[in-house]
């Protein structure tokens, strides 16, 4: 049996991956949700009462959690949202992964796009001036910048059952050398997924992404889908991106040797 960790990114937690687990445990996948460190539990209390330390958190203690539970496993398949798919790639470029499905992911190396909602939403999180204070998620900015292919009522919905608020301090880590990968070595099967309409993660920048992978033995794949917001995991039609990833998991990961 295949194993699946799935990895959230920002203002998200496990339970943003609900559909996916029931999804691929029916095809016959062993499916692991770790949380991340301070992020476990459920959303709406995590927002009432946030974790103390939790402006503090890093992308390496994100990464070093991870990689912990990786190795649970023998190299097993690995999908992540946003920041969680950053450290798909930082995980697969360390070997430790047969297959990662990074899933509009923050890009290494200080990739950025000069898109006007990229360049907002990320000045926001990151604003040098907040210090260590929480990136504190509310219903509207949800709406506005996550989840803006929804309906304002749907998103509000979406909001109340998987927002949490978060570390400014991850996406700066992204930013600086915790989030560098060597883009020119071999690597397992790497496919990054985008979305037309989202305002966090262009799928401009998804694709700089992509192509700056150099190996060409290596396998690196990548679709936009249209129309999709950063909530592309859980928004209306989320099982075609589902039903995508599953077949190109079973497509590369069936025989394959370690890389």
């Amino acid at each position: 049996m295949t194993t699946i960790v799935f990895v959230h990114g920002m203002f998200q937690n496990p339970k943003s991956w609900t559909r996916w687990v029931e999804y691929f445990s029916r095809h016959g996948f062993e499916c692991v949700v770790p949380a991340w460190p301070l992020h476990d539990g459920d959303p709406a209390e995590l927002r009432e009462s946030p974790p103390p330390g939790l402006g503090e958190l890093s992308l390496d203690d994100v990464v070093a959690t991870m990689q912990r539970v990786v190795g649970n496993y023998d190299r097993p398949v690995m999908i992540g949202h946003s920041v969680g798919g950053l450290v798909t790639q930082l995980l697969v470029a360390k070997g430790l992964l047969s297959a990662g499905v990074a899933i509009s992911s923050v890009a290494p190396n200080r990739m950025l796009e000069f898109d006007w909602g990229f360049i907002k939403n990320a000045a926001i999180i990151a604003n040098p001036l907040k210090g260590d204070e929480p990136v504190f998620m509310d219903a509207k900015t949800f709406h506005r910048s996550f989840a803006n292919s929804l309906s304002k009522a749907d998103a509000a919905l979406a909001f109340e059952e998987t927002a949490t608020h978060d570390s400014r301090n991850v996406l700066r880590d992204c930013m600086g050398g915790a989030g560098r990968i060597d883009l020119e070595c071999p690597h397992s099967p790497l496919l990054l997924i985008g979305g037309e309409r989202d305002e966090i993660i262009p799928s401009e920048l998804n694709e700089k992404n992509y192509k700056a992978y150099k190996d060409v033995g290596s396998v690196t794949d990548f679709l936009t889908y249209p129309g999709r917001s950063h909530f592309i995991c859980n928004e209306p039609g989320w099982e075609e991106v589902a039903g995508f990833v599953y077949q190109w998991v079973e497509r590369n990961t069936a025989g394959r040797p370690a890389i």
